[in-house]
């Protein structure tokens, strides 16, 4: 609870708390959304087109919301959680505002992608990569893990989103599968080499077709979202070793609020984006090309097949309880302010 309270501050700061709405009416339904809007927009439209259940979305960092719903609790308009990763999702569900899904719900999609205890349920899933720019690298030049990043050569020349979700849960990955320890002192080695800040992968992966840098550690569909607007972009992803903790399969994910008035509405909406319409989104309309989670959906032509790439061995369940650590090493380490 400490450390999503701690971020209220932020919330305010940034206006997401801002709403309103009392969250009971039938036919209904408030999702709080760490999912950017130009991402999942089309997603709530057609489900609002389905069900005729109308959909206010509060959108927001992933963390912040999380906050605000710890702040709210059992008195959050909220119906849905729409977390980008499962670290958000993990921390509202370990202060207990979750409630368990339907095992119909649940049994959509493999063990590894959906919370131990049934609490949130993941929706799409992600790749960590190296995006990098074609004319400046070969892909053999580009490191094969992400420890060959500290190499001096690659000095000013990468670039991270440290305050991005997605970032602090390969940082939580990193630190379950090789120990504080070992993430902390790459963490230092990578600072040393002066690594280009941003707010979120996107503007990384514009870095990298503009040649402002020449890597990003980043989630694979951004390359998708870059080469949807510069189709000529000489930019394109690495997928890291088996087993390296840069090569994270992670995922976004949904959970229903257990004070919530919403429920069979809210219910309704995590069934519907583990529907064949809402899974095939990602592979036939999204501009992102995230992974569809239900088995025998293939990914979007190119992409390799989920169940063949090999992530550091993690348990994403236990992201969530591990992010208020991995934000205070990456304050310590200068990352984060």
């Amino acid at each position: 609870m400490r450390f999503l309270v701690g971020l209220l501050t932020v919330v305010a700061t940034l206006g997401v708390g801002g709403c309103g709405g009392d969250g009971g009416s039938a036919g209904a339904l408030t999702v709080y959304s760490g999912r950017e809007e130009e991402l999942v927009a089309p997603l709530f439209e057609r489900f609002e087109q389905e069900t005729g259940i109308k959909v206010e979305v509060r959108y927001g960092d992933s963390a912040e919301l999380a906050a605000t719903i710890a702040e709210e609790g059992e008195n959050s308009p909220a119906g849905v959680f729409f977390g980008q990763d499962p670290g958000s999702l993990g921390a509202v569900a370990k202060e207990g505002l979750l409630e368990v899904l339907p095992a119909k719900i649940l049994g959509r999609v493999p063990a590894r992608y959906r919370d131990d205890a049934g609490m949130w349920v993941g929706t799409s899933g992600r790749v960590r990569v190296v995006a990098y720019n074609t004319d400046a690298l070969s892909d053999d030049e580009v490191p094969d893990s992400i420890f060959g990043l500290t190499d001096p050569k690659w000095k000013g020349k990468i670039g991270v989103a440290p305050t991005n979700a997605s970032f602090q849960a390969f940082v939580s990955a990193m630190r379950l599968t090789v120990g504080d320890e070992k993430t902390r002192a790459w963490l230092a080695a990578l600072r040393r080499n002066d690594p280009k800040t941003y707010e979120k992968n996107t503007p990384i992966v514009e870095a990298v077709a503009a040649g402002e840098i020449e890597l990003g550690l980043v989630n694979h569909y951004y390359l998708y979202l870059v080469k949807e607007e510069q189709p000529d972009a000489p930019v394109a992803n690495h997928f890291l070793e088996p087993g390296d903790p840069g090569a994270l399969v992670s995922l976004a994910g949904a959970g229903v609020l257990a004070g919530s008035n919403e429920k069979r509405e809210a219910e309704r909406l995590v069934e519907f984006l583990l529907s064949e319409a809402g899974q095939r989104f990602y592979v036939d309309k999204a501009e992102e090309a995230e992974y569809p989670l239900v088995p025998d959906i293939a990914p979007r032509a190119g992409l390799p097949r989920l169940d063949s790439l090999e992530g550091p061995a993690v348990d994403l369940s236990e992201l969530g309880g591990e992010l208020e650590s991995t934000l205070e090493l990456l304050r310590e380490t200068g990352y984060l302010s």
